[in-house]
């Protein structure tokens, strides 16, 4: 099969470099041996190409070659085409492979003939070098066959860390740009394109100059580009911006947002006609590099970089226009701020979610000022309430537990830096859920969680790599890297913590599958212990490291507000754990109502202390042990508390903790003595027949109070379904029963004998493969 190599990336980052760099070796004979011909083919510039045939596109440049094309075209094995920005081509979505063309002579539109070689009804044999950026990917996918993918990542850390050295005199200027550039996850991974690590390096380097300190400008993506744009254009100390400013930059941003719209970067004097503006506005930004002539098509423009192109789309909301002669809005393909935020819109073209990041971060009112101050120009504050309401506010009957969603939503607000819009923002969420992967996120999260005064529950993830003092398997081996990196997110988080203890509102903090490091615990672990923390409900499952189970309990100790706690992860061999659970169940102004220790305890002999703390412990209701390795012998302790007449416990699960027949005598037994006990899960453990034959016993007493009681998985045949049949028919005082997961065969019409029968009290009996019954997690209402 010919070869199909697809060259991907984002922008800038050298695709179309390492594209020309074929064309260059190939005419110095390094592959003139595989190819008799090389074409290059620029989607960006073949868009202002009418309808022709593919011959006259090859010709077009090559006019010597015009005679010779169709011989060349015989031998299509011996061609490389190159075909550079797939993503540029300006058709409708899919419309490519309705439309397709065989005939190299035949006059079709640009994107036909193209999209007629990509898929290979034209020139099949040929082969083809594509580059795209990764939105464009999918299309791609839909017309090219089995392509070899090759990632283009541009400047890497090292490679960004050499530039910002070299472009500036002093080594420690440099590496403290660089490490502000490197604070932001987001500016920092645009840096892999050499012209944004351009703009950044002028942008803080005029600022050290000056004296200034360039962290604040460093904050956010907005900050940057904007003091770049505005340094450039700076006018002395006590003059008026020059009125000449105001037109260049309001037409700039039309052709910038005209652009990402119809998802094109290179103009001509076409374009510039329709939109109604002059070649002579650009002169300002062509002086200051930040528009650019086209190289190989004359008379065309693009600007330095897409994100470049994206902060004036965003600029373009925000300006005040004069009012617009008929038509004028018609001849723009440009959306309005609702279509720009719409998903639908964002999935089609992904610039628009960066243009939107960048309209929420104009809404800055220090901001404004700069750009008024700068350009001479009126910056609209009426799109503001536009954005929170579309934004935000459409979202107000919506659960933002989406981590996708919120992610979005923290990025925007942050970007705007403006207190007030957080607040406006946030005040109706109860529930967020964040994901941190980088410290960057946890410096969005806190900022916008402070200002979050309804919110009543947080789930949190934090990835692996933010805190690195316990990681030894991390790359970075030296301890005085390590120490570094910590120095970072540290603050961050103890920024982000504050919450918990800042907000009389927050009841519920669930915190999963996260690695942590034992600073980073303390902190939390502070926080939880301050008066104004007001916590009733918390989650830890399998986070690291393993101390921090016990670091929480002990914080936990005469937390009066705690009503709910859940432990879950591996640490089940841990004593001391068990220990201090004891002391917080012992502890006076102990309010604990629910506990879980799923998978934290095993050893039977640990529940010596724990079955004390039951027995002194008077709020506790509801105690589930699911998936811990309790076995017999750890029931029977745990049976002897709830036989202590001061035992408040109500419910209890016993759910896959390795029991089987010999335990259920003392469960029995227990049955009868405690009356407050109504609730029991003994589901997923080897009880069989006799078992249940020694719970009957027990459940037939009139004593006994209990009314939902689980089997499910418990290997139980009809022989049981005829004990529990039995026990049915009498004064009992089950009222749901879960069999599912059982071989009771025949044993189901025992069951429906008794419930036939009037003084059988069961309202819900589960006989299915499902664990369905009503109040079957202790946990449930």
């Amino acid at each position: 099969m010919p070869l199909t190599v697809v060259l991907h990336g984002p922008a800038g980052v050298g695709k179309t470099t390492l594209a020309k760099k074929w064309m260059v070796d190939w005419t110095q004979d390094n592959h003139a041996k595989t190819f008799n011909s090389t074409f290059y083919l620029s989607c960006k510039e073949l868009n202002h190409k009418g309808e022709c045939s593919f011959a006259d596109l090859l010709s077009k440049n090559w006019p010597d070659l015009q005679d010779a094309v169709p011989e060349i075209l015989t031998q299509a094995q011996k061609i490389l085409f190159i075909i550079d920005g797939f993503e540029e081509l300006r058709v409708p979505s899919e419309a490519l492979i309705h439309d397709m063309c065989c005939d190299w002579q035949k006059q079709k539109p640009v994107p036909v003939l193209l999209g007629s070689l990509l898929k290979r009804k034209m020139l099949p044999k040929a082969t083809l070098l594509i580059t795209t950026r990764p939105g464009a990917l999918r299309e791609l996918g839909l017309l090219v066959e089995q392509p070899f993918f090759i990632e283009i990542e541009g400047f890497l850390e090292l490679d960004r860390k050499a530039y910002f050295l070299k472009h500036f005199e002093e080594e420690a200027q440099a590496l403290r740009a660089f490490d502000l550039m490197k604070s932001n996850a987001a500016l920092f991974h645009l840096g892999s394109a050499p012209a944004v690590c351009w703009i950044v390096c002028t942008c803080m380097k005029l600022q050290m100059e000056k004296g200034e300190d360039p962290a604040p400008t460093c904050q956010t993506i907005t900050s940057l580009f904007l003091h770049f744009l505005c340094s450039q254009f700076t006018s002395p100390p006590g003059s008026c911006p020059g009125p000449f400013l105001q037109v260049p930059v309001t037409a700039l941003c039309l052709l910038a947002a005209e652009g990402i719209w119809t998802q094109t970067s290179m103009f001509d004097g076409e374009d510039l006609e329709r939109l109604g503006v002059k070649e002579s506005d650009f002169h300002p930004f062509l002086d200051k590099n930040i528009l650019q002539k086209g190289k190989d098509c004359e008379g065309c423009y693009s600007f330095i970089h897409l994100s470049v192109q994206q902060f004036l789309a965003a600029l373009f909301y925000v300006l005040e226009r004069e009012e617009e002669e008929d038509g004028d809005s018609c001849r723009w393909d440009i959306g309005g701020v609702q279509k720009l935020l719409s998903k639908e819109e964002r999935l089609k073209n992904p610039s628009l979610t960066h243009v939107g990041y960048f309209l929420f971060g104009l809404l800055n009112e220090k901001r404004a000022g700069e750009l008024e101050t700068t350009f001479g120009c009126q910056v609209s504050r009426k799109v503001k309430q536009e954005l929170l309401e579309f934004r935000v506010k459409s979202n107000k009957n919506k659960r933002l537990s989406s981590v996708t969603d919120m992610k979005e939503v923290l990025y925007c607000l942050y970007e705007s830096q403006e207190e007030q819009l957080v607040k406006n923002a946030m005040s109706y969420v109860k529930e967020i859920s964040i994901h941190l992967t980088n410290t960057f996120e946890m410096m969005q999260s806190s900022f916008c969680l402070k200002h979050c005064e309804n919110l009543q529950k947080i789930s949190l993830q934090v990835e692996k790599g933010i805190f690195l003092e316990n990681d030894t398997e991390s790359e970075l081996d030296a301890q005085v890297e390590r120490s570094q990196c910590d120095h970072r997110s540290l603050p961050l988080w103890t920024d982000l913590c504050s919450v918990f203890s800042s907000n009389k509102n927050l009841s519920f903090l669930d915190v999963s599958q996260s690695f942590l490091s034992h600073s980073s615990v303390r902190i939390l672990c502070e926080q939880i212990t301050r008066v104004t923390c007001h916590l009733q409900k918390v989650v830890i499952k399998n986070i690291s490291p393993s101390d921090a189970y016990r670091d929480l309990c002990l914080a936990f100790i005469g937390k009066k507000t705690l009503t709910h706690l859940i432990l879950e992860g591996d640490v089940h061999t841990d004593k001391m754990l068990l220990l201090l659970l004891c002391e917080m169940l012992k502890h006076s102004r102990c309010n604990l109502q629910y506990l879980r220790l799923g998978s934290c305890c095993d050893a039977a002999q640990k529940w010596d202390d724990s079955s004390l703390a039951l027995g002194i412990n008077q709020s506790l209701r509801c105690l589930d042990l699911t998936a811990s390795e309790l076995l017999d012998e750890g029931v029977k302790l745990l049976c002897t508390t709830l036989r202590h007449p001061k035992c408040f416990l109500q419910k209890l699960s016993l759910e896959n903790c390795h029991l089987t027949e010999a335990c259920c005598k003392e469960l029995s037994s227990t049955l009868i003595v405690n009356q407050r006990l109504t609730y029991l899960c003994l589901a997923n453990n080897k009880l069989g027949d006799g078992g249940v034959k020694l719970l009957c016993e027990g459940l037939s007493y009139p004593e006994c109070q209990l009314q939902t009681l689980v089997l499910w998985h418990c290997n139980i045949t009809r022989r049981g379904c005829k004990l529990i049949s039995k026990l049915l028919q009498g004064d009992s005082s089950l009222t749901n029963l879960d069999l599912g997961l059982n071989p009771i065969a025949t044993g189901l019409w025992f069951l429906c004998e008794a419930l036939k029968k009037p003084n059988c009290n069961l309202k819900y009996l589960g006989s299915s493969a499902s664990k369905n019954v009503p109040g079957n997690t202790i946990g449930s209402k």
